[in-house]
């Protein structure tokens, strides 16, 4: 774009935002405070966005092509003024617009909050989606709930996880629309009472039922483009907040407050804590708010272009990330059946054409269960449902298997008084897709064994990936210029071609230029946490100040949510072992390391809010000990989230990727760093092994630790005995002792928390098998492994020339790629892009009204 056409278009934006503040603010552009520059800023950006979110609704419906309709409990979009304006190439215009102005940058930036939808790679990787759905024009819609206070705000005080509200829509949001008119009701409990449909079928009206109003609110998800014919994917979010006859105000004058707000607040914490009966209550009702307004939705969208469903099997397609949306299944059958007078068979069959289910987990405790008279009592229409489908579905079992009841039990979606999520996505969808190779071989193996072998042609593999826009484009805007300058600009639609980069990895200049982006990356990061990193001190009351940090040092960086299989705690034992070893040694030879941790434990998860206590303690050890000062640093990131990501991430050398092999269904932290220079220290788990396959081992170093076939040997076999490495190994009983005896303990309590991390290594964990994340078996190879990091990381050219070819290998780890794959081998869609008749219309429309405006 020329200095010219950039100067006319932030003259254009000036005007723009000056006329919003005056009429939508009522302030002058001088008057205005940052967060009213900043609203009328991203009203006057939106103008073109509305107009293109408006022609891409209406060439959809005028090619009749087929939809996806995208079901998540969790999205985690980050900011999205910024995104959205890396996504309209309209960086430079905002900056002179914002120079011409006299305003910051960084103050405009924000005072946008990161939408709390999400926790963890669940809703980062449905964010990602999304925004490759939009850049390569695939005709879609997304649905989620429209959280009030997010999961929490992490906040540390003396080490201990402190859950705050996360206030993020504590001012008004303008990105999202309210849209009253699409507003829907949603019943539970209730007496259900037979009828039957047209066909002989049992329907079930409800008597006495509660009935909750969903509003929903939409936001823009603005596909990148060079050019003004860019897509937008509507995320439809539906809250519980405005909706009068949710709050039960005869319950609330009777003094039962509780029970009166229960519905008005469905929608105010993302996965409430379900270790009480009110929490598993809400959790369940969560799912099925979002389930059934979203079927409601997208019925009514259907009908408004089609006069029956006829064509529903071939126009729909839905897929639901993770267990969360399962009551799809059970929620469609009884609309097209009840509502639309469907026979059951049709009904059953065009829900498996429509619907697909990724699954995201192997761990039995992730697999949803839910209590049989739970389920019935909130929702004893779609539990009869779930009864007929799981007896049609056995039945076919025993055809196949006529002696096989154990097999038949275990496939049976209702079993020992739990409704089993997991096994109804499965028999309701036409396919099943893990997220990575090693992923979905073990749910065709072992979880999912007997499933595969009766549905061989429903399981898939889609590896996950991240957006390369997001993910370098906009957060690493140095780096992303470097890939530019040499290879174009194609990779950041088209990220296969960024393995040309490799053609650059040894050329001195390169890797030259690269170490400087790295290390300005790294100053960005340390001022970031002399200005924002809040830990605090007992009281909650006083912010600690942050450690002074060598940016020459190694960023060792482990960012991800809290859980013992991700192993946190062997990263801090290895810390621990670091420690020891830098004190007894005081002439050792070991490089410059600041040890970088950041994420969220689940607010019920003890064990898990244990381990950061651990890390914090460690820190607060390390930090102020003047024999390794210079040498070792420990930071735990409070608060951890997107925007903190796009911090950390562009500054990491060292991406810790280390969880047990075979439980990280596939990871995209991993992606993230790799593509922002990062090389990988990690197990041979979830994606790592398709990420080394890539890159090639030659430039893949520091993979370590059992392999997941060596890992379920073990279980198998009951072989594993941690304590036998804990008595046969020195240094690692010294690491290990370090956490009872007091060597990082100040208090009782803390002393009392660092032995329960002990007993879970050594001696039992929840009454089982001590270490059942083989930390202390793995923590050998990953010591070693990462002395061989130390030794590369004084070479800084030939560290560059490794990291230059990582970032060149990592072509099919875009979700672009993903999108491609899912198009294909699952929804049966295609591109449309936007009908350039119908966007010329649009923006005459839009003209001529700015005229009378």
């Amino acid at each position: 774009m020329s200095t010219v056409n950039i100067d006319l278009l932030a003259e254009e934006l000036i005007r723009k935002v000056k006329s919003y503040l005056i009429s939508t603010i009522g302030r002058t552009a001088e008057e205005a405070n940052s967060n009213e520059f900043y609203r009328a800023l991203c009203y006057a950006i939106r103008e073109e966005t509305m107009i293109n979110w408006q022609a891409t609704a209406r060439t959809i419906a005028k090619k009749n092509a087929r939809q996806i309709y995208y079901l998540s409990m969790e999205y985690l979009p980050g900011r999205l003024f910024v995104n959205n304006v890396t996504n309209l190439c309209s960086k430079d215009v905002v900056k002179l617009v914002l120079q011409k102005m006299n305003r910051s940058v960084r103050d405009i930036v924000e005072q946008e909050d990161d939408p709390g939808l999400g926790n963890g790679g669940l809703g980062r990787l449905a964010s990602c989606l999304l925004d490759s759905l939009a850049t390569h024009h695939y005709p879609a819609q997304a649905y989620g709930l429209r959280y009030q206070y997010g999961i929490f705000e992490q906040q540390l005080w003396d080490g201990v996880q402190v859950e705050a509200p996360d206030c993020w829509l504590l001012n008004e949001d303008p990105w999202e629309f309210r849209r009253d008119q699409r507003r829907v009701h949603v019943k539970f409990c209730g007496t259900p009472q037979t009828s039957y449909n047209i066909h002989g079928d049992e329907i079930l009206e409800l008597k006495d039922s509660e009935e909750v109003g969903a509003l929903p609110y939409d936001i823009p998800i603005v596909g990148y483009s060079k050019n003004s014919d860019f897509s937008v994917v509507t995320l439809r979010l539906w809250s519980t907040k405005d909706s009068p006859r949710n709050f039960l105000l005869q319950r609330y004058n009777a003094g039962r407050l509780d029970q009166a707000a229960e519905n008005t607040t469905l929608t105010d914490v993302l996965y409430p804590s379900d270790n009480t009966d009110i929490g598993k209550r809400i959790r369940l009702k969560q799912e099925f708010l979002l389930v059934s307004a979203s079927i409601q939705d997208i019925v009514r969208h259907h009908l408004v272009h089609y006069e029956n469903f006829r064509q529903f099997a071939d126009k729909v397609r839905i897929q639901i990330n993770d267990t969360h949306p399962s009551l799809v299944i059970a929620e469609l059958i009884r609309i097209l059946t009840k509502d639309h007078d469907l026979p059951w068979k049709m009904a059953v069959e065009i829900t498996q054409a429509c619907t697909g289910y990724t699954n995201h987990t192997i761990l039995s405790e992730a697999l949803e269960q839910w209590d049989r008279t739970l389920f019935y009592y909130l929702l004893p229409r779609q539990y009869r449902i779930i009864e007929r489908l799981n007896q049609d579905f056995c039945n076919a079992v025993r055809a196949r298997y006529p002696e096989d009841e154990e097999r038949i039990r275990r496939l049976s979606i209702i079993e020992n008084g739990k409704v089993r999520m997991a096994n109804l996505a499965i028999v309701g969808s036409h396919k099943v897709n893990g997220v990575a190779k090693l992923h979905t071989e073990i749910l065709k193996n072992s979880v999912f064994k007997d499933f595969y072998e009766f549905f061989p042609d429903k399981f898939v593999n889609i590896t996950n990936g991240v957006t390369q826009r997001r993910w370098l484009l906009e957060c690493n805007p140095e780096l992303a210029k470097f890939i530019t300058h040499r290879i174009g600009d194609k990779w950041i639609t088209d990220f296969l071609t960024i393995k040309e980069l490799a053609y650059f990895a040894n050329d001195p200049d390169s890797q030259d230029e690269f170490l400087a982006i790295k290390k300005k990356n790294k100053l960005a990061f340390i001022d970031y946490l002399n200005r924002d990193n809040r830990l605090r001190d007992a009281t909650g009351a006083r912010v600690l100040p942050p450690p002074l940090i060598d940016v020459d040092s190694l960023f060792d960086v482990q960012v991800k949510r809290i859980h013992e299989y991700k192993r946190q705690l062997m990263n801090a034992l290895h810390l621990i072992m670091l420690y020891q070893e830098l004190i007894q040694n005081p002439n050792h030879e070991r490089i410059k390391r600041t040890a970088i941790i950041g994420g969220k434990a689940a607010a019920g998860y003890e064990t898990a809010k244990d381990i950061i206590r651990l890390i914090y303690c460690i820190a607060r050890k390390v930090n102020h000990d003047p024999a390794v000062a210079g040498f070792l640093k420990v930071v735990y990131l409070e608060n951890y989230n997107v925007t903190k990501a796009e911090i950390v991430i562009p500054a990491s050398d060292l991406s810790e990727q280390i969880s047990t092999a075979g439980t990280e269904a596939s990871g995209t932290g991993n992606m993230k760093m790799a593509i922002n220079g990062a090389l990988t220290i990690g197990t041979r788990d979830g994606a790592n092994i398709e990420m080394e396959e890539e890159i090639t081992p030659q430039w893949w170093p520091f993979a370590f630790g059992c392999t997941a076939d060596q890992i379920a040997q073990l279980k198998s076999t009951h072989s594993y005995h941690s304590r036998d490495i804990y008595e046969s190994n020195p240094k690692i009983r010294k690491a290990v002792d370090a956490l009872r005896d007091r060597t990082f303990a100040h208090t009782e309590e803390e002393h009392l928390v660092f032995s329960d991390l002990y007993h879970k290594l050594i001696e039992m964990h929840y009454g089982g098998e001590p270490d059942r994340y083989f930390m202390l078996k793995d923590l050998q190879s990953y010591y070693d492994t990462q002395l061989k990091v130390e030794e590369l990381y004084k070479k800084p050219r030939k560290w560059a020339e490794y990291a230059l070819n990582n970032i060149a290998g990592m072509g099919k780890f875009s979700t672009d790629f993903s999108i491609h794959n899912y198009a294909h081998l699952i929804w049966g869609i295609e591109p449309c892009p936007i009908d350039q008749e119908l966007l010329d219309r649009v923006r005459y429309d839009y003209a001529a009204h700015n005229r009378c405006g």
